[in-house]
């Protein structure tokens, strides 16, 4: 398994997006139109973006993107059905969070939804924690906002 340090601009990350959206789409696009999301997953203020390679193909991927001068936020994260439930995703967002840290950031921030009980429960696991829903996502219930403190090791 190899987790590669990229941009938005990565191919292999945009492939991850698309299918990511094709997987949303599935699972809730009956119940949440999903539409209202579409501006505020744009990948070209993406600059720090994590895809993870299998034998060379890619299987998952997310990123993080300034929020503020003391949060970041979580983005994008997908790892493909098939490597589900094997901890990809936890080390994936554990290596994200490493890497705000790197970057100063005193808070990481993310938008989920109840939904999407298995992310839920990868961020909690991750020490994250409900906040108010911020900014874009405050008059939207079905949304899900969660924040995990950094603080250097």
């Amino acid at each position: 398994m190899d987790f590669r340090r990229t941009d938005g601009n990565n191919k292999d990350f945009i492939e991850n997006c698309k299918l990511l959206d094709m997987d949303l789409d599935r699972r809730v696009g009956k119940k949440i139109d999903r539409n209202k999301y579409t501006k505020y997953n744009l990948l070209d203020e993406i600059q720090e973006a994590i895809v993870v390679y299998e034998d060379n193909k890619a299987i998952g991927g997310g990123a993080i993107r300034k929020y503020d001068k003391d949060n970041i936020e979580l983005k994008r994260v997908f790892v493909h059905p098939e490597y589900q439930g094997q901890g990809i995703g936890s080390k994936l967002v554990s290596l994200l969070i490493e890497w705000a840290m790197e970057l100063g950031y005193k808070r990481m921030i993310l938008e989920t939804g109840e939904l999407l009980a298995e992310s839920c429960a990868v961020y909690r696991k991750l020490g994250f924690k409900v906040i108010p829903n911020y900014g874009p996502y405050e008059n939207m219930p079905e949304s899900l906002c969660l924040a995990k403190d950094l603080v250097n090791k």
